[in-house]
């Protein structure tokens, strides 16, 4: 749903009802973060075949109200900068700064496609919710893509359309009796959404985020002056037109056929013998409640590929790290099951990896810095057909977002 509007207005509901809702303690953050294996899977989420580091600059494009200084607290040998059109997001993200005494985190006021003003180039762009609610995204990528460093990388999330049918829906019903974005309206509004009738789209993604029925979120989705949403094929087009290529999604396994119920379908021969791209908008039509898409993207001048590929040999000399929200379930296993992975970030329960005794053990023995091949050779007996199996576990461990690899020393 698209509503031509400009930007001073959708600075005033921000003023009036920034989001996320401020956040008064960052304790919990900072003890998540304090652990540098979850540092450093999330540097190499983004940059497979770079050498680990943190002294690296970030922009926070659209900072909101905590995310700059999250980042900040996040990577304290960083220089974050966060940009944001609202002084209250800002206010908020400078009363953090100075609780927590960010000294490596700059603020500025001002639009996103003013960022190029600030003369700074960029290892890392985080652009997460923001550019759908310019009037024109396009403007707003580019300048984004003019202030990316060619070998950085920039994590972006839009809306997608098919899981926010609903939304849609109440927007369309908001606008037509001109429900206004102010607090009585949004307690009258609270009240409707209460007596929405059994099956109704926007009823499970309700019943699945509590915090839909808090008035700052209920605003930015059904009152929201501006927004637009992109499926799968019009998402690659438009990073494409921004000078971007498309790296990996953040959570690729429901995008991907070969992953969960979708592996097991009538079609799933025919779906794996399609591009990639068309995969992954086969599985969002398949999937259905995708309401947003957050993926990695680089600039297409970029010198230094960020691939990771089970062709040829290479794999060997990957390391696999483990992701941090990894867990391996041994209670209640299928048969043959040594245990099951699970990603907890995955939402759609089908996603869960079973593994043979077998794959325990080479499981068992990534310690964050062996490769592959001294993982093999340390666990398994010398032979081909057991490497070849070790090399199908080890690319499914990297679709069902189990591991992410340094591919590179």
């Amino acid at each position: 749903m698209w509503k031509e509007t400009g930007a001073d207005q959708v600075r005033e509901f921000y003023e009036q009802y920034p989001y996320p809702r401020p956040v008064d303690s960052l304790e919990n953050y900072a003890r998540l973060w304090k652990d540098q294996r979850r540092r450093r899977a999330d540097f190499h989420l983004f940059w497979p075949a770079k050498a680990y580091r943190e002294d690296y600059v970030i922009l926070i494009a659209g900072c909101g109200t905590s995310q700059a200084a999250k980042h900040a607290l996040r990577w304290p040998s960083a220089q974050v900068v966060g940009v944001d059109f609202s002084a209250t997001s800002i206010a908020s993200t400078e009363k953090l700064k100075r609780e927590y005494h960010l000294t490596n985190l700059q603020i500025h006021n001002f639009p996103i496609e003013q960022i190029r003003d600030l003369g700074i180039r960029f290892d890392q762009i985080v652009c997460t919710g923001v550019l759908h609610h310019l009037a024109d995204p396009d403007v707003g990528l580019r300048a984004l893509h003019d202030v990316l460093k060619p070998d950085g990388a920039m994590h972006l999330m839009l809306y997608a359309p098919y899981g926010r049918a609903g939304i849609y829906l109440m927007q369309d019903f908001c606008r037509r009796i001109g429900i206004d974005a102010n607090d009585s309206e949004i307690r009258d509004l609270i009240v409707a959404l209460a007596a929405l009738p059994p099956g109704h789209p926007l009823e499970n993604l309700m019943r699945l985020a509590p915090d839909f029925r808090e008035e700052a979120t209920l605003a930015d989705a059904l009152l929201h002056p501006q927004d637009r949403a992109y499926s799968v094929p019009q998402l690659f087009d438009f990073i494409k037109k921004g000078g971007f290529t498309f790296g990996r999604w953040l959570r690729q396994a429901p995008y991907t056929p070969g992953c969960g119920a979708m592996a097991k379908i009538p079609q799933a021969n025919r779906i794996r013998k399609l591009s990639l791209e068309n995969q992954y908008a086969i599985a969002e039509l398949f999937r259905g409640t995708m309401v947003n898409h957050s993926l990695i993207i680089y600039r297409n001048d970029n010198p230094v590929p960020q691939e990771v590929s089970f062709m040829g040999s290479a794999w060997l000399r990957y390391v696999p790290i483990r992701m941090a929200e990894t867990v391996c379930v041994q209670e209640r296993l299928p048969p043959e099951a040594a245990g099951v992975l699970i990603n907890q970030n995955h939402t759609y329960t089908d996603l869960i990896l079973p593994i043979s005794p077998t794959e325990k053990i080479l499981f068992d023995a990534i310690d964050g810095n062996s490769d592959i091949d001294e993982i093999i050779h340390r666990t398994l007996p010398s032979s081909k057909e057991l490497t070849e199996k070790a090399r199908d576990f080890f690319e499914r461990l990297w679709w069902y977002d189990q591991v992410v690899y340094q591919t590179s020393r």
